[in-house]
């Protein structure tokens, strides 16, 4: 059974990760980003290759599979509101993306290598240097990413394309990514000028909006849980 206190501040840290990146869904269009760098070394790649897009806060990953083809989870809410496979297999637009991430549904799909990088550089098995493991065979590698595709429940700290590339090419689910925003979340928790921050604005809410239980409650708890953590 589930611990109710842990789930909750399990979705807070997501919907904080989420903001803290909005800046990586870009309000342009596929095309828009496309034409900045359309082409790509396609021979170069090798069946299993972990393939690497940088953004401004994160990293997108995806497994290539040979032909052009590369799998990657990528949330999108249209798969909780149609089965057509028509619409949901369309490149995913940000507002589809961004909805999927909160609706916490996604798809591990095969997109072009074009659409995967959606016109930005690609690095290749640059998680082999990074976490200094010893990587699967390719052919394994791809093998279990073919056998993770459809769809899979999102979560920005516990199962996001990090998670699914790290299984496929170590055998491990890791998120680097999401270990680091943990662990900045500890250092503003352990600094106590985060206690008193949430007691003052938790005062101003209740000066503000009234004395109520959804003021007075968050603004009595909140400080304490920081101050109890730190």
């Amino acid at each position: 059974m589930k611990n109710p206190m842990l789930e909750a501040l399990s979705q807070l840290l997501e919907k904080l990760l989420l903001i803290s990146n909005f800046k990586l869904f870009s309000s342009g269009t596929p095309g828009e980003d496309k034409a900045k760098n359309s082409y790509y070394e396609i021979s170069s790649f090798l069946r299993g290759d972990v393939l690497e897009v940088p953004r401004t806060h994160l990293t997108h990953y995806g497994i290539y599979l040979g032909d052009n083809r590369v799998a990657h989870m990528m949330p999108d809410i249209l798969l909780a509101l149609t089965k057509d496979k028509g619409r949901t297999q369309k490149v995913v637009s940000n507002k589809r993306l961004i909805l999927g991430v909160i609706g916490r549904i996604a798809s591990i799909r095969v997109d072009t290598v074009e659409d995967f990088a959606y016109g930005a550089d690609i690095l290749v098995n640059h998680l082999d240097k990074s976490l200094k493991k010893k990587a699967l065979l390719n052919e394994e590698v791809a093998q279990r990413a073919e056998k993770l595709l459809g769809i899979t429940p999102y979560s920005l700290l516990w199962n996001n394309c990090e998670h699914f590339v790290t299984y496929c090419r170590f055998g491990t689910s890791i998120s680097p990514q999401a270990d680091k925003f943990c662990e900045n979340v500890k250092i503003i928790i352990r600094d106590e000028r985060s206690v008193l921050a949430s007691a003052v604005l938790g005062l101003a809410s209740i000066v503000c909006l009234g004395l109520a239980s959804y003021t007075t409650l968050p603004a009595i708890f909140i400080p304490f849980f920081l101050w109890m953590a730190g």
